[in-house]
């Protein structure tokens, strides 16, 4: 792995506290040239509703924001490899373990790895999730339910912190966002594993599957493996991100409808930069040339990049918290209802309401 790559990680992370990004000057409504709207010079139809939105801008790169995200798949389809590919940066468990070393675990045991990331003063807390030992054993029977139960954990910890009569301002969401689930290209359907997995999770989480390794695929095979699996999702009634009930309007359908077609995405992970035509780029060297993994004629990876990273990931968060989140804390809480303990039943030393 070349060590030239420019990290972008930073254990600690310390904001600027003068915020250097210009203030756009905004149109006059009746001018098209710019108007300083001071409190000398504003005109009189002019209110200041629209400077919400450098106030929001200014407290987010204050705070910065959190995404939780777990790969799921057998050992060997480049996980590890398509996280540090995404993030331009070595943040998925084996590139952070020093001498690490692969085993085949006997069961299913999750890993998680945390980083904070700054780009042009804009601050994440990164979370990747491992799911080690998944789809690895000769009977991978009830595999899911680690993972099934760690999800659930986030949720039950975020609605303890929620309820607590003494809560944090800023509660730490450590909640799934977002569950990759990585394909094997076999080029034939979803095997049972595959589509119990994918049925059970996506009741639970945003699931985003993939096609792993592509590039052992010529394009027409992964246009036809495609096929076969949006066929098998839609058979067997499996839900996949982005889900066409929570499209927003017309606009939001369209734009979510050019990705269901791609759905999964044939995607190919590297670290590696190679010289083409001059220009520097990431891609994996073959004996017949480079696949580049960020040209979308060689592979689906900018897509996959876009959808996870710079078109969808607010709102990634926003269905993990009013869908996937509002149905298990609706559900928590009814239960104890249900069982007489209503929401007046108190932990004394925590303060925490007991469900």
């Amino acid at each position: 792995m070349r060590e030239d790559i420019p990290q972008r990680l930073k254990t600690q992370v310390q904001m600027e506290e003068n915020d250097t990004d210009p203030t756009e000057q905004v149109p006059c409504a009746n001018d098209s040239g710019p108007e300083d709207h001071t409190q000398d010079h504003a005109p009189l139809n002019y209110v200041g509703i629209e400077a919400v939105l450098d106030q929001m801008r200014r407290k987010a790169m204050k705070t910065g924001f959190e995404f939780n995200i777990m790969v799921v798949g057998q050992s060997g389809l480049g996980k590890s490899t398509l996280m540090n590919t995404l993030f331009k940066s070595k943040v998925s468990r084996k590139s952070c373990t020093p001498d690490y070393e692969e085993k085949i675990q006997k069961t299913v045991h999750l890993q998680s790895v945390s980083h904070v990331i700054e780009e042009k003063g804009v601050k994440m807390k990164l979370t990747v999730i491992d799911t080690p030992g998944f789809g690895d054993q000769i009977n991978n029977d009830n595999c899911w339910e680690p993972i099934v139960k760690y999800i659930n954990e986030q949720y039950e910890k975020y609605l303890r912190e929620e309820l607590s009569i003494n809560r944090k301002r800023r509660i730490p969401d450590t909640r799934v966002h977002c569950c990759v689930y990585f394909l094997p290209p076999t080029g034939h359907c979803l095997r049972p594993i595959d589509i119990e997995f994918m049925k059970r999770l996506g009741e639970i989480v945003s699931i985003v599957p993939v096609i792993a390794k592509a590039d052992t695929l010529t394009i027409e095979e992964r246009q036809e493996f495609r096929k076969k699996i949006q066929h098998d999702l839609q058979a067997n009634e499996i839900r996949v991100y982005p889900q066409k009930e929570y499209d927003e309007d017309a606009e939001d359908r369209i734009l979510n409808d050019k990705i269901r077609e791609k759905i999964p995405f044939a995607v190919v992970g590297t670290d590696r930069e190679h010289q083409v035509n001059g220009n520097k780029v990431l891609g994996r060297k073959t004996k017949w040339g480079i696949v580049e993994v960020e040209n979308v004629a060689h592979c689906e990876f900018t897509n996959f990049r876009d959808l996870l990273i710079r078109s969808h990931l607010q709102d990634l968060k926003d269905v993990t918290h009013n869908i996937h989140y509002e149905t298990y804390r609706v559900r928590k809480l009814n239960d104890s209802n249900v069982n007489g303990l209503g929401l007046s039943c108190l932990s004394i030393t925590t303060g925490e309401i007991v469900l």
